[in-house]
């Protein structure tokens, strides 16, 4: 209990340093990195380190610091950070619940915005499912909580119909908590007009809102995306890319385009990726993250474009070709990706 209290304090006490102006992100960020390269040493007198610190990680997300946390773990493409990915999610969500309908949106804005392998996020939901008998002595609501999460996911595309058929495959009992939540979700997306109201479940009420900052951001996207396809001018193209102030979120721009791409053999957008990535404003970790999501959605692409795993593979290729890709990424015959660390 001292030790909860004293990690409260000293979380408190950098959450205020930061707000004075008295250390800024950016030596945030490197405390956070020295940490983590010294993790290993740090284990040998304190086993759980690791654990204790994704805990902390997790609070400091809750605290509302999501662009800086996002962009942390985005720096962080390592297995020490990967391996901990379902920990750290449970952990966010957790952390959440207990907490009122802000910190429970600025968990699902978070949990959208650094990506993480859709396995790892399913891993996640298994661990909550399975520990909500514990969570429900301080959380009674922890089923409804649960399933707005859950469904949040799949309206976010962090997770698909899929990946909610898998978590709940592992909890068949009728009565379980398990079949319960997935039950509840699958009711909750399918009402009319079933996203609208799920992204709005904690109070996301507007752009200016964290609630519908990703959202209002995908949007963005797919409008500055299809103006450019139609002819626009890719100076406006790139004014507006800048102009949305989230360049953790730019792999969104590399998914829709290759998409595009993909559908409807559009040349011009391989252009407008390209120079993107040559000017800068599209990191080769973005690119990455980017393919890697068009790979995980593949099976859906294929319903409307029967070649889109011939193609996309011509598309990798290319794109190593130009360096867009770094070493984490590679695509199996299967069309499935194999990446460490991020999506």
């Amino acid at each position: 209990m001292e030790k909860q209290q004293a990690e409260n304090r000293l979380l408190d006490l950098l959450k205020r340093a930061a707000e004075e102006g008295l250390i800024n992100s950016s030596q945030l960020s490197k405390g956070f990195t020295r940490i983590i390269d010294n993790i290993d040493d740090l284990s040998l007198d304190i086993p759980n380190a690791r654990v204790i610190f994704q805990s902390i990680i997790s609070k400091a997300a809750s605290e509302g610091e999501i662009v800086e946390v996002s962009r942390f773990l985005e720096s962080k493409n390592s297995s020490c950070l990967a391996e901990l990915n379902a920990i750290f999610v449970k952990k966010l969500i957790t952390l959440a619940m207990d907490r009122k309908n802000r910190e429970k949106e600025m968990a699902s804005v978070l949990l959208s915005s650094v990506c993480f392998p859709a396995d790892d996020v399913v891993n996640s939901f298994v661990m909550l499912i399975e520990a909500a008998d514990d969570t429900a002595l301080d959380i009674p609501i922890v089923v409804e909580d649960l399933a707005m999460f859950l469904a949040r996911a799949e309206v976010d595309e962090i997770l698909t119909p899929q990946h909610m058929e898998e978590i709940g495959s592992q909890f068949f009992e009728p009565n379980s908590i398990g079949n319960k939540v997935v039950l509840m979700a699958k009711s909750l997306l399918k009402g009319r007009l079933s996203g609208e109201r799920i992204l709005r479940c904690w109070g996301g009420g507007g752009s200016s809102t964290n609630g519908w900052a990703i959202e209002d951001g995908k949007d963005k996207i797919r409008k500055l995306l299809e103006e450019f396809e139609s002819g626009g001018d890719a100076k406006e193209a790139y004014r507006c890319i800048e102009e949305l102030g989230m360049p953790f979120f730019h792999h969104e721009v590399v998914k829709k385009s290759l998409v595009i791409i993909i559908e409807k053999k559009n040349e011009r957008l391989w252009g407008f990726l390209k120079e993107c990535f040559s000017m800068g404003l599209i990191t080769m970790y973005q690119m990455t993250k980017g393919f890697a999501r068009v790979a995980e959605s593949l099976d859906d692409l294929a319903l409307d474009v029967p070649d889109a795993e011939k193609q996309f593979k011509v598309y990798v290729e290319r794109a190593e070709a130009e360096g867009w890709l770094d070493s984490t990424f590679s695509f199996n015959r299967l069309g499935h990706p194999m990446e460490n660390g991020f999506c």
